[in-house]
């Protein structure tokens, strides 16, 4: 299914998202957008929507499964258009974003789907969910020059850290239950990444919601949507698995030369598995067993 942008897939291909959960993978380049695309539909989500421009190939055994949208992600806020475009079409809907070579995990997700996770993330009154993207780099940068590798894949396993999130209209006093999280090779590398740009948290994962807006920050404009747990109990959280980072690192000519390798003491196998993620304290299970 192939629409020739976003307005024309609102048009015409509305009918998609009438129930969720639905999945937007917004495509930068062309790596791994075939492996992004497989796992969310392993994951469970109904309904697959690919922003993509023409030339970006897709495998053949995708084009009946995912709905494929001409979309330029070098416009300007690129990201929140689309997704406050499809959000205001289809309210009441759970909804997730990523870019490709990203990869959702979240408690239990082998033997679980994502419905039944957000199920009963609905039943604790939840209408969002935390995620922290967690970098992930190819371990020979000779032998992957993009920095991704799904076989050799590794990741930080310590040197994550959160802050108080200032609320400036009360005086910059801390935001109740909203955390500024870091880490990763944003953390290891920050003089390369713009100070905006250096947080792993997104609200990856929410429930559509009339003139609920996407912020460039990857927040919503309703401030409980970007807390990490209800005020009772700690809550379901996710993980995404994310090459991006590196991929950005590489691809930068101001940072490219500088880093011969990614790998350090910390430095550990990624094993594609949400049992890692949880020992390493990179989501949490919640009242969820």
């Amino acid at each position: 299914m192939h629409y020739e942008g976003l307005s024309d897939f609102l048009s015409k291909g509305s009918a998609a998202l009438a129930k969720g959960p639905v999945a937007m993978v917004f495509c930068e380049d062309e790596a791994e957008i075939d492996t992004t695309l497989r796992h969310h539909r392993q994951s469970g989500f109904r309904t697959l929507l690919s922003f993509m421009p023409d030339d970006f190939p897709l495998a053949p055994d995708l084009k009946g499964a995912v709905h494929r949208i001409r979309y330029d992600m070098t416009r300007e806020a690129a990201l929140e258009t689309a997704v406050n475009a499809v959000m205001a079409a289809a309210p009441g809907v759970w909804m997730y974003y990523c870019y490709n070579a990203e990869y959702l995990f979240y408690p239990f997700c082998e033997t679980r789907s994502i419905g039944e996770m957000l199920a009963f993330h609905t039943e604790e009154r939840r209408d969002a969910m935390l995620a922290y993207v967690v970098d992930l780099y190819a371990d020979d940068l000779n032998r992957y020059p993009n920095a991704v590798s799904l076989d050799a894949a590794y990741l930080d396993k310590s040197g994550y850290y959160a802050l108080a999130r200032p609320d400036p209209a009360n005086h910059n006093h801390p935001k109740e239950r909203q955390l500024d999280f870091f880490g990763g090779l944003r953390w290891r590398f920050e003089e390369h990444v713009p100070a905006e740009r250096r947080k792993i948290d997104r609200i990856a994962l929410f429930k559509a919601r009339a003139g609920l807006k996407l912020r460039p920050d990857h927040t919503f404009s309703d401030e409980e949507y970007n807390t990490y747990a209800c005020p009772w109990h700690n809550n379901l959280t996710a993980a995404i698995a994310s090459f991006r980072t590196a991929k950005a690192l590489k691809r930068n000519p101001g940072s490219t030369f500088d880093i011969r390798s990614f790998r350090w003491h910390n430095s550990t196998p990624f094993e594609w598995h949400s049992r890692q993620l949880l020992d390493l304290g990179l989501m949490e299970p919640g009242q969820w067993f």
